[in-house]
């Protein structure tokens, strides 16, 4: 899935001197409050991190709240969709006007009805709602599906996403990634076939103009003995 990415960076965390008898927790907690919130200094979501200091020295800086500041080395695991990205997550809700997903189980994304190609059509079948492709009938799309969307924008303080099942890239995952290779093996069936075919059909030629050739050499022998013959009949 796009979208993702990992980001390694020299970070400098200040932290209040009384909290100096457990710097190890005290970053922890720092960083951890960071955690699913975008940060434009990191410049996406923050998922995940790992962080080591660099030296065991702090220097405490004055002033009306002194604080002390640690050098850290961390790598990031961050979230930063941009548009027409492709992303995949969850169906949690569904209706005639929309389809609601959860994204990495944080963020939420919608796709209204005038992004929905029109292959697919909205029904309800024993009680649950599910949109259905009128192109392809196992191809279905209902509560805890897992579809793959494009992104159209990305609402960076509520961390709402707007998708778009347009492409025909799009759509429930397993069906797409399942006839997709099917689609492929099929695909590669029919280019041997017809590499098969078209070199029967040269063997074939090849052998008719051998025939061909050869008959062409009887004939024109069996003229050329009959002229002989019709020689030596002649008088001198």
């Amino acid at each position: 899935m796009e979208g993702l990415k990992v980001s390694e960076a020299d970070l400098l965390v200040y932290l209040h001197p009384s909290k100096s008898k457990n710097v190890s927790q005290a970053i922890y907690n720092e960083l951890s409050s960071m955690l699913f919130k975008y940060n434009e200094t990191f410049d996406g979501v923050l998922l995940a991190y790992s962080a080591s200091t660099n030296d065991e020295l702090a220097k405490i800086l004055p002033g009306l709240h002194p604080c002390f500041g640690v050098r850290l080395k961390s790598q990031l695991l961050l979230f930063d969709p941009k548009p027409n990205m492709i992303l995949e997550g969850k169906v949690v809700k569904l209706g005639a006007q929309s389809i609601h997903i959860v994204v990495l189980g944080f963020s939420s994304a919608t796709i209204i009805d005038e992004d929905i190609r029109e292959e697919f059509d909205y029904k309800v079948k024993h009680g649950k709602e599910l949109f259905a492709s009128s192109v392809n009938k196992r191809h279905k799309i209902e509560i805890e599906t897992v579809v793959r969307f494009v992104v159209k924008s990305f609402d960076e303080e509520t961390l709402h996403l707007s998708g778009s099942l347009l492409q025909p890239n799009t759509g429930n995952v397993n069906w797409l990634d399942k006839y997709a290779e099917e689609d492929l093996v099929e695909s590669n069936t029919k280019k041997r076939r017809d590499y098969q075919t078209a070199d029967h059909s040269k063997l074939t030629t090849d052998d008719d103009r051998v025939k061909k050739s050869k008959k062409h050499k009887i004939s024109h022998s069996g003229r050329h003995d009959e002229f002989h013959r019709d020689c030596e009949q002649q008088p001198i």
